[in-house]
C-alpha cells in the first residue's frame, strides 16, 4: 500500500488534533465539586408547661366562625332497596361492563368495570375516587342489583338501574352514589 504526501500529512494533521483535544481544558470545570454551604444558625431550645387548654364556650372560642345549623339533605335508598329496587329492571354484567362516571355525596370520579373475573364478580378500578369508592377493588351483578366489593370481598355500594346508562344507591355507610354513562 502505498501513501501520498497529501494522505500522509492529512493523517498526522487529524492525529495532532485528536491529541490537541485531549488537553484541552474546557471540559475539566465539569468535574469540580460546587463549595459547601455555610451551616444554618441552630438556635436555641426552651423547655416550659403549656398553658391550659380552653374550654368550650370559653372566652377564645369567638375566633372561630359559628358552625352551620341548617343541615344538608341527600336522597338515600331505604335499607331494603324500596320502590327503586321493585321497579329496577334485571342487569347483566355485559351492561355493566364499560366506563362509568361515578358520582358520591357530589364528587365525581370515572370507575372501570371490565369483564375480568376478580374475587366475587369481577374486576373494578376507580380513577380519583372519593373514600369509601376508592376501595372498590370488583364488582357483581345479581338480579336487579349491581354491587361494589373491597379487596376484603365486603360490599362498599349496592345499585340499582334506574334508567338506560344509569344506576343508582347507596354505599355501605349511606353515601348516595350514581352511576352514568
Amino acid at each position: 500500500m502505498a501513501f501520498s504526501k497529501t494522505g500522509l500529512l492529512a493523517a498526522s494533521l487529524v492525529a495532532l488534533l485528536a491529541a490537541a483535544g485531549c488537553n484541552s481544558t474546557r471540559l475539566s470545570s465539569m468535574d469540580t465539586q460546587p463549595a459547601p454551604l455555610p451551616a444554618a444558625p441552630a438556635g436555641t431550645v426552651t423547655s416550659g408547661q403549656l398553658p391550659p387548654p380552653s374550654t368550650p364556650g370559653a372566652a377564645g372560642a369567638s375566633q372561630f366562625p359559628a358552625a352551620p345549623q341548617q343541615q344538608t339533605q341527600v336522597a338515600a335508598l331505604p335499607a331494603d332497596g324500596g320502590a327503586a329496587a321493585a321497579n329496577a329492571p334485571d342487569i347483566t354484567a355485559t351492561s355493566v361492563a364499560g366506563v362509568w362516571s361515578a358520582s358520591v355525596s357530589g364528587q365525581s370520579c370515572k370507575v372501570a368495570t371490565p369483564q375480568t373475573k376478580f374475587g366475587q364478580g369481577f374486576r373494578a378500578g376507580p380513577l380519583r375516587c372519593p373514600a369509601p369508592i376508592d376501595g372498590v377493588k370488583s364488582w357483581n351483578v345479581a338480579g336487579k342489583q349491581l354491587t361494589l366489593f373491597d379487596e376484603a370481598g365486603a360490599p362498599l355500594a349496592r345499585l340499582y338501574s334506574s334508567g338506560e346508562g344509569r344506576f343508582d344507591g347507596q354505599t355501605s355507610n349511606g353515601l348516595p352514589i350514581s352511576l352514568n354513562r
